[in-house]
């Protein structure tokens, strides 16, 4: 009922142009979306960056539908990395092959995807490739292997949600090649034939993939806000003498910010991933439309985090 609720709210512009104009929902809003600008993120970014804390960008939007927009949105991925560049911000970008004509054509997918990685390598960046719903999860991992990858391997790296059956198995895989993983547990609502449906199954299949990335992986992203999963990081990287310049913690912008500030006063490396756009309120609903235990997660993390305020 809820999922159905978000998801209409979602697709309906008159709320969107209320919300837009709404000053206490849009004060909402901008604690998870970095506003509507390439500006206002790299301020998000400069902010971060002064509290030691690095950033991967992402620009909001749609699945695009025809060349020209997959065109013009790459066109946008290599005005953040020049404009990143520039500013000497410590930053990346994330970008979905969706955004890039993937749906329209692959080989389109693939020559912007070029242009942008060409970009990242001249700009000494790097580009992270978001994983969609698994209906994308075998192209994009194929075209990512065969077609981007081998031409630009200390510039690309790709993400993997535990969730999934497979992922175990894309995670040794992945250790293979020697390809930047980040593991993340997953949005989407999937079905039980690809996904675990209980909590403690995604997480033990998350930190069993943690593990062997720590071990065997090329400087993995551990993105999490689950402490318990945290500390068994720690625990784990000091009990294998895997130093801590050899993994980074990351999460999204604008949850747990004390565990963020907490974890680099410790000695860790942190990266905070920054949304912006004019799409930030549709992008918001279908987050949460996702799963629905996305609305008490950011709630509760909002009220851990006031709490800590509180105390210190």
């Amino acid at each position: 009922m809820l999922r159905t609720a978000l998801l209409y709210l979602s697709s309906q512009p008159q709320i969107f142009k209320f919300v837009r104009h709404n000053r206490v929902a849009k004060s909402f809003a901008n604690r998870f979306v970095a506003g509507e600008t390439l500006d206002t993120a790299l301020a998000a970014v400069a902010r971060l960056n002064a509290r030691d804390i690095t950033a991967s960008l992402d620009l909001l939007g749609e699945s695009v539908h025809n060349e020209a927009e997959a065109r013009a949105a790459g066109q946008e991925y290599l005005t953040m990395l020049d404009r990143i560049h520039e500013r000497k911000a410590n930053a990346n970008v994330s970008v979905k092959l969706t955004a890039m004509g993937l749906d329209v054509s692959e080989d389109l997918c693939v020559a912007i995807m070029h242009k942008i990685l060409q970009r990242a390598r001249d700009c000494g960046s790097f580009v992270r490739i978001d994983m969609e719903s698994s209906e994308y999860t075998p192209r994009t991992l194929d075209l990512f292997e065969q077609r981007l990858y081998p031409a630009y391997r200390e510039n690309v790296g790709i993400v993997l949600q535990s969730y999934l059956y497979r992922t175990f198995a894309d995670v040794q895989h992945t250790n293979l090649l020697k390809a930047r993983v980040r593991i993340c547990k997953g949005a989407y609502k999937e079905p039980e034939t690809v996904a675990y449906a209980e909590k403690k199954d995604v997480d033990s299949n998350y930190v069993k993939c943690m593990q062997e990335l720590m071990l065997k992986g090329n400087y993995p992203g551990i993105a999490t806000h689950d402490e318990a999963i945290i500390k068994e990081a720690k625990r784990f990287a000091k009990v294998n003498e895997i130093a801590r310049d050899r993994f980074e913690f990351q999460m999204l912008y604008g949850v747990r910010r004390d565990l963020q500030d907490r974890l680099v006063r410790e000695g860790y490396r942190m990266r905070v991933y920054v949304p912006f756009g004019t799409q930030w309120y549709p992008y918001l609903m279908r987050r949460l439309a996702e799963r629905p235990a996305n609305v008490a997660f950011l709630t509760g993390n909002v009220f851990k985090e006031m709490v800590g305020r509180r105390r210190r």
